[in-house]
């Protein structure tokens, strides 16, 4: 236990104020932050983020779906989230006849609020340090790793059972941070009744597409309304027609004063995974292997699929959620394979590892970094052949599905997916040596002779495209999975000792857990910056920058005849659209609110710019900036293009 008080002491000696806005940090302990947010400009106090003896801005803020935010906005359980957090759910209730993407959809009475089984969102209860209860009985001398997992296992299982003993939607996890030297319980509670209110049209949701997706300047729309709906009680109820707008504890008031350069923000968020603290063997593999590979896979996925979704209105709306979910990562890693290499992140790394490693010579750390080196060596090619499993044989539809025995025809397109067969089989089998695939694709690739053979055979008979799936899926997870996961968790032993010996080499440095979609503060604030020399990228976009990217040719930039009216009419020129600041944020981060000086929303966050999507590996905090949605151009939108705007009746707002 003398282990758990030593990391303690090295945390608290870590927390010292920021030198830059980077940093994703703990509500629960965010006093230790406090101090450093008022010096920038915050308005409030520790106790008005996160509590659990009062309302504070914790419970406006939820997990939305499985990876998104969302905030209340009203005491009717209003909620705002992204557009792109929303899509699935859009696209569910669309079709040809009624194009929800294109057209958009707005509720004019609660009556029509459209509902979406499966959809929930999670507010915070709680979370707490359960370090010392965790390992409780731990003996580091007489027990191994598996007992030490053993022990953890049981007792995070008590712990979550007892969290949750009331009911009524509670939830409970327990999570590792700094790779398992702290521990933290978080008890949720999930509300499972929530409705579609209101979405602009794509072409003011997802305006720029994925031209613009993850660029700067943006004046992308990027919001949708949801309501959640709650029992009589106001405890969360199954969907029933019966249930009334859930009342929360907090709802956030809206600023309608806006933003300017070096505005204090925050965001207040679900961040999903960062890896912060990563050997330099990681970061190579990364930035040499992986991202160019995934790249050059998801490009053919692309191509594909647009070339049939240009040709037919129908497959559009089919795939328009399947393209985004592609695209978005897509595009994520050419920012990120760039940045790195632009900041040098490996050679940094490698400095920084020999500075430790001379530090640690005759302690208990001395050769970690060599051992995690060994490790990645051991497990990259496996690994290799791990991704790529993923991003191609596990990306045929056709094969999930007969595996399944599920066969959505809705959202299918054969021809899409018998051209991707061809071209991920291809890759497949040309990338990776054979030890890394099954006998029977050996010989059925033999027996074809080519992949366009093989696929008339494959779609055209339901046997034979399950022994192929069978056989592929089984071979991933008998001869690919195990042993990647197992020196998986190897590394992640040796990280135990070497984020402990971070923090002891580097008693000031500003040490954060990786995100992991827990609840988190993010703060800096508004801010413009320079991707290359002789260029300046100013904080805020407007209308008028839509307007000039209008093009009725292209689909992307095809705004409303609405928009283009209101813009005739003059008076909106300088409509503001989008703003940046130096907010650390990474996937998950996509609905969260950006909260000003005194707490109030000002922006809905939806995105980080392309140079600086390595912050989830490393902040650069000249480049690295997330892009927020104005709320006053969602305000807007609701008013000029929905004429929902009966809605701010139930909204509060504040100059």
């Amino acid at each position: 236990m003398k282990k758990i008080f030593l990391f303690a002491a090295i945390l608290g000696a870590a927390l010292q104020p920021l030198k830059a806005d980077e940093g994703m940090w703990l509500p629960a302990l965010i006093s230790q932050r406090i101090g450093d947010m008022q010096a920038k400009g915050f308005q409030l106090t520790a106790e008005d983020i996160y509590s659990v003896n009062q309302a504070s801005l914790k419970d406006a803020v939820v997990l939305f779906g499985s990876g998104c935010t969302g905030e209340l906005v009203s005491d009717a359980g209003l909620l705002f989230t992204n557009h792109h957090c929303g899509y699935s759910f859009i696209q569910r209730h669309s079709s040809v006849e009624h194009d929800y993407l294109k057209d958009g959809f707005w509720a004019m009475n609660r009556s029509q609020e459209l509902p979406n089984p499966g959809l929930t969102v999670r507010f915070l209860e709680r979370m707490e340090d359960v370090t010392a209860t965790v390992l409780k009985g731990y003996k580091p001398a007489k027990m191994d790793e598996e007992q030490r997992q053993a022990l953890i296992k049981k007792n995070s299982d008590k712990l979550k059972a007892d969290a949750v003993k009331e009911g009524n939607g509670l939830k409970a996890s327990v999570e590792a941070l700094y790779y398992g030297n702290q521990y933290f319980l978080f008890v949720f509670r999930e509300y499972r009744d929530v409705r579609l209110v209101g979405a602009p049209p794509s072409s003011i949701g997802k305006f720029g597409g994925e031209t613009d997706n993850w660029m700067w300047p943006r004046h992308t729309g990027d919001f949708s309304i949801f309501r959640i709906y709650a029992g009589q009680d106001n405890m969360p109820a199954d969907y029933n027609e019966a249930n009334v707008p859930y009342r929360p504890k907090k709802s956030l008031k809206i600023s309608r004063a806006g933003v300017k350069e070096g505005d204090f923000t925050f965001v207040y968020g679900c961040p999903g995974s960062t890896q912060e603290y990563i050997h330099s063997e990681a970061v190579r593999y990364i930035q040499d292997v992986s991202d160019p590979e995934k790249i050059a896979l998801r490009t053919t996925r692309l191509g594909l699929m647009k070339k049939h979704m240009d040709q037919s209105q129908a497959v559009r709306i089919q795939y328009s959620s399947k393209f985004a979910s592609v695209a978005n990562a897509w595009k994520k890693w050419q920012g990120e394979e760039k940045g790195l290499r632009k900041n040098k992140v490996v050679p940094v790394k490698q400095d920084y590892e020999k500075r430790f490693a001379e530090w640690a010579a005759g302690t208990r750390y001395e050769g970690v970094t060599d051992r995690l080196a060994q490790l990645y060596a051991a497990r990259n090619p496996l690994y290799r052949a791990y991704e790529y499993y993923r991003e191609t044989v596990l990306t045929i539809e056709r094969l999930q599905m007969v595996r399944s025995n599920r066969f959505n025809t809705k959202d299918y397109y054969r021809p899409i997916d018998e051209e991707s067969f061809v071209a991920m089989m291809t890759a497949f089998d040309q990338a990776l040596e054979d030890i890394y695939k099954p006998p029977y694709f050996l010989d059925k690739r033999a027996q074809y002779g080519s992949m366009e053979a093989w696929k008339d055979a494959v779609f055209a008979d339901d046997n034979e495209a399950k022994a192929l799936s069978d056989a592929l899926n089984n071979h991933f997870s008998t001869a690919i999975v195990p042993p990647v996961t197992e020196l998986n968790q190897s590394i992640n032993l040796v990280y135990r000792d070497y984020m402990q010996g971070q923090m002891e080499f580097e008693n000031e440095r500003n040490f954060y857990p990786d995100a992991n979609l827990t609840l988190r503060v993010a703060y800096g604030k508004v801010a413009g910056y320079r991707p290359v020399d002789a260029v300046w990228y100013n904080p805020v976009s407007t209308l008028r920058g839509i307007i000039e990217k209008d093009n009725p040719d292209i689909f992307d930039y095809n705004i409303p005849q609405v928009l283009r009216d209101i813009y005739a009419r003059g008076g909106f020129e300088d409509q503001p659209v989008c703003f940046l600041a130096t907010n650390h944020t990474t996937g998950g981060n996509s609905g969260s609110p950006v909260l000003n000086a005194d707490g109030n929303l000002v922006g809905i966050n939806f995105d980080r710019v392309w140079e600086g999507t390595m912050s989830d590996l490393v902040y650069d905090p000249e480049i690295c900036r997330n892009i927020s949605l104005d709320v006053r151009y969602l305000l807007f939108v609701i008013k000029e293009v929905g004429h929902a705007d009966y809605l701010f009746d139930e909204m509060v707002f504040v100059d």
